[in-house]
C-alpha cells in the first residue's frame, strides 16, 4: 500500500473522528449541569461565530484587492500585519492575567519581526508585484466560483468545530482533560483548512500550467480529478509544508542574527546545510507536477526542485515574497479578527476573552489563507512552466530581468 493511499484513508479516518467527537462533546457538554453554572453558550458563541463570518468576508474580499490592485495590496499586507498584531498585543495586556501578558508580549515580538522583515523584503517588492500581476493576468475560468464555494465550505467547518469547542469549554470545570479535546480540534482545523487550500492550489496550479502551454483544461474538471485521485498526497503536504516552512524560516532568522560570532555561525551554517535540503522532498510547486502528471508528493517535490537548479532560479524562488504576502495578510486577518471577537467578549464575559481571542485569530488566519491560495497557485504554476521551458513565447522579460539582476548584485557582493 503506497504512502498516497495510507494518508487517504488516514484524513477521511480523521475526518469521521472529528465529525463524532465534536458532535459528542457539544451535545453532552451543553446538557450537563456543571456548564451551566459557569459557562454562557449566549455569551460565548456569538463572537466566534461572528469573526468565523467575517474571516470569510474579509478574506473574499482581500483575494479580490490583491487580484485587482496586486501592488497596493502588497504594500498594505506589510503594513497591516505587524500594525494589527500590535494592536492585538495590546488587548492582550488589557486583559491583566498573567497568561494574556504572555501571549501579548510573544505578539508584541511577532509584530516587530514582521516590520523589521518588511523593511528587509522592501527592494523585493517591485518584482514581487510584477510576478503577480502577470502570473495572474489571465486567471483559469471559474476561479471567483470556485475560491467562493470553498470559503464557504470553510467557514461552516470551522462553525461546526466551535460548536465543539465551546462545548468542551462547557466541561473544563467538571472534566479536568476537556483542553486535550480542544487541542485535538484545533488540531483538526489546522490540517482541514490546510487541505481545502492546497486542493485550490493544486487545481488552479495545474489549469494554469496547461494554459501557458497552450492546453486549456476546465477548472471543475482538474477540481474533480484533485479529489479523486490527490486526496493522499494533498493530505501529506498539508501537514509537512507547514512544519517544513517553519524549520526554514528559523533558520533564515537564525542566519540573520549569526553576526560575527564564529560558534553561533557554524551552528546556523550547520542548521541550514540540513533544512535547505527539505524542499526536495516537499515544497509548495509540487502540486503543480502533482495536478498536471499524477505523480508522489515526495517525487513531484524533488523533480521541482531539480528543474529549479538546472534552470539558476534557487536565488529567484528563495527570495520570492508570494508565500510573505500570503502569510502577512493571514495574519492580518486573523489578528482584526481576534480584536472584534476579543473586544466583544471582554465587554460580555471577560473571562473568556484571552481562549476565544486566539480561536478567532487562528481561523481568521486560515480563511484568508484559504481565499488566498489561487494566486499563489498562478505564481507556482508560472514558474514551474518557465523553469521547464524558458524560451516559452508565453513569458515575458519579468524573471529574465530579475534573474539578470540577482547575478550582478551576487557578482558585486564578492568584490
Amino acid at each position: 500500500m503506497s504512502l498516497r493511499i495510507i494518508f487517504q484513508i488516514l484524513f477521511y479516518l480523521h475526518l469521521l473522528l472529528t465529525a463524532a467527537t465534536v458532535i459528542f462533546i457539544t451535545v453532552y457538554g451543553l446538557t450537563s449541569e456543571s456548564g451551566g453554572q459557569h459557562f454562557h453558550p449566549m455569551k460565548w458563541y456569538p463572537p466566534v461565530l461572528a469573526s468565523t463570518a467575517c474571516g470569510g468576508i474579509i478574506g473574499f474580499m482581500w483575494q479580490w484587492i490583491t487580484f485587482s490592485y496586486p501592488r497596493n495590496a502588497l504594500k498594505a499586507a506589510f503594513w497591516l500585519g505587524p500594525l494589527l498584531t500590535c494592536l492585538m498585543a495590546g488587548m492582550f495586556v488589557y486583559m491583566g492575567t498573567a497568561t494574556s501578558l504572555i501571549v501579548g508580549l510573544v505578539s508584541f515580538c511577532s509584530a516587530l519581526a514582521q516590520s523589521l522583515y518588511g523593511c528587509w523584503a522592501r527592494p523585493r517588492f517591485e518584482y514581487a508585484t510584477n510576478i503577480l500581476s502577470v502570473s495572474t493576468a489571465f486567471p483559469p475560468a471559474k476561479t471567483r466560483v470556485l475560491v467562493l464555494a470553498t470559503i464557504v465550505i470553510g467557514t461552516l467547518y470551522c462553525c461546526f468545530l466551535v460548536s465543539g469547542i465551546g462545548g468542551a469549554t462547557a466541561l473544563q470545570d467538571k472534566f479536568k482533560l476537556a483542553f486535550i479535546f480542544i487541542l485535538v480540534i484545533m488540531l483538526s482545523l489546522g490540517w482541514t483548512m490546510q487541505f481545502l487550500k492546497n486542493v485550490i492550489q493544486l487545481t488552479i496550479s495545474r489549469v494554469t500550467y496547461l494554459q501557458i502551454l497552450g492546453n486549456p483544461m476546465d477548472t471543475y474538471e482538474a477540481l474533480r480529478d484533485s479529489i479523486n485521485r490527490s486526496v493522499g498526497c494533498i493530505a501529506i503536504g498539508s501537514i509537512l509544508l507547514p512544519v517544513f516552512t517553519l524549520f526554514r524560516g528559523f533558520g533564515r532568522s537564525m542566519s540573520l542574527l549569526g553576526g560575527e560570532d564564529e560558534i553561533l555561525f557554524c551552528c546556523v551554517s550547520s542548521y541550514m546545510g540540513m533544512v535547505n535540503v527539505l524542499p526536495k522532498f516537499g515544497n509548495r510547486w509540487s502540486f503543480v507536477h502533482i495536478g498536471v502528471y499524477n505523480k508522489e508528493f515526495v517525487d513531484a517535490s524533488g523533480d521541482i526542485w531539480e528543474i529549479f537548479t538546472r534552470a539558476r532560479m534557487l536565488p529567484l524562488i528563495d527570495s520570492d515574497l508570494t508565500g510573505a504576502l500570503c502569510f502577512l495578510s493571514g495574519v492580518a486577518v486573523g489578528a482584526f479578527c481576534s480584536m472584534v471577537c476579543g473586544i466583544w467578549i471582554l465587554v460580555m464575559h471577560q473571562s473568556y476573552a484571552l481562549e476565544v481571542s486566539i480561536y478567532a485569530f487562528l481561523i481568521g488566519y486560515f480563511m484568508c489563507r484559504l481565499a488566498m491560495g489561487w494566486l499563489q497557485a498562478c505564481v507556482a504554476a508560472y514558474y514551474v512552466a518557465y523553469g521547464e521551458n524558458p524560451e516559452n513565447d508565453q513569458f515575458d522579460s519579468t524573471i529574465p530581468a530579475r534573474l539578470e539582476q540577482i547575478q550582478r548584485s551576487q557578482a558585486l557582493q564578492l568584490f
